[in-house]
């Protein structure tokens, strides 16, 4: 009986080891993925800002401008360049939103973004764009790869439609939760306008023109959970100017947008609660169930080696048969 479970246990043994590396290197890289359905939203505010007043093109301070961020998963989409794509694909439609202190509208920018479910590698295909231009991106936009690493990543700018580093800038602890801080600078740039201007009437053609441009920098912060690759939180110092052109009369440039957009406060707590919960998943792909797999797996191989050991003991010698003493002859 002792042989027989040994030889169970052994078995069991190399089932659970074998399973360990298996999770960790062949499932999780093809079970962990960004759901096609997600939604999300986000509020950003800039707090004593500086805003261009349309109707005099003058700069004035404003208490607050708003910015309201949604993603959202077009499953249709996605399955639909699935087919050709040969791979699992996520396809956000996303919005930037802007309005004033009044709740007016500033800008509204639309993007389609194609990702890998898995890797967050741009996919090229029909529809990728920034507020109705089509676009190629190059590298990451809004989320990082899972396990991400401590290293630079090529991260997409929206407004000015290029690709540039965003810097590994050191490890913090962000509310309790372990984060990777990443920096990107994008240096003066001239963008397009919005399609959407704030003014009726006035269009991106009409400003063109004038001969007035618009230009924009931004330092970009992410603070980023490493497992799950998701920011749990983000600032810009975003800066936007007009620059020449009849529409500014004898001025060379006015501020257009000039503040520091931060998260408010109510998304920061629910985005690290979130977070919290996905790491956990992930976690147990990574690190709890492979390690506690081959944990098992050598504790099964030792008790299997230990039984094997007791069975192949030879037994206890048999008692020597006491002998009456026979009597001696005469």
């Amino acid at each position: 009986m002792r042989r027989k479970a040994s030889l169970i246990l052994l078995a069991l043994a190399v089932f659970f080891a074998a399973l360990s590396p298996l999770l960790r290197w062949y499932a999780f890289p093809r079970l962990a993925k960004i759901p096609a359905n997600q939604y999300q939203d986000m509020v950003l505010e800039a707090k004593d800002a500086t805003l261009l007043d349309y109707g005099t093109m003058k700069a004035r301070k404003v208490d607050k401008v708003t910015i309201v961020q949604t993603l959202k998963g077009n499953v249709e989409a996605s399955e639909k360049i699935e087919k050709t794509a040969g791979r699992d694909v996520v396809v956000w439609d996303s919005l930037s939103y802007v309005q004033g202190p009044d709740g007016k509208m500033v800008s509204k920018i639309p993007e389609r973004y194609i990702f890998d479910a898995h890797t967050q590698e741009p996919v090229h295909a029909t529809g990728e764009m920034v507020d109705g231009d089509p676009v190629e991106r190059e590298g990451i936009e809004f989320k990082w790869p899972f396990l991400t690493e401590k290293r630079a990543y090529e991260y997409f700018d929206a407004q000015a439609r290029i690709t540039a580093p965003i810097h590994y800038k050191g490890e913090q602890d962000f509310r309790g939760v372990n984060v990777y801080y990443f920096e990107q600078t994008i240096p003066w740039t001239k963008v397009p306008f919005p399609k959407t201007m704030p003014v009726e009437g006035i269009t991106p053609e009409s400003v063109a023109k004038t001969g007035t441009t618009r230009w924009y920098t931004t330092v970009r912060k992410f603070w980023v959970e490493p497992t799950t690759g998701a920011p749990v939180y983000g600032e810009e110092i975003h800066r936007e100017e007009l620059r020449g052109g009849t529409l500014l009369g004898d001025r060379d440039k006015v501020t257009a947008f000039s503040g520091h957009v931060k998260m408010r406060e109510d998304y920061i707590r629910s985005t690290v609660d979130l977070v919290k919960s996905q790491r956990l998943l992930v976690l147990l792909m990574t690190s709890y169930l492979p390690w506690g797999f081959l944990a098992l797996g050598i504790g099964l191989l030792s008790l299997s080696l230990y039984l094997e050991a007791r069975s192949r003991r030879p037994g206890d010698p048999s008692p020597t048969e006491t002998r009456e003493p026979e009597p001696v002859g005469a």
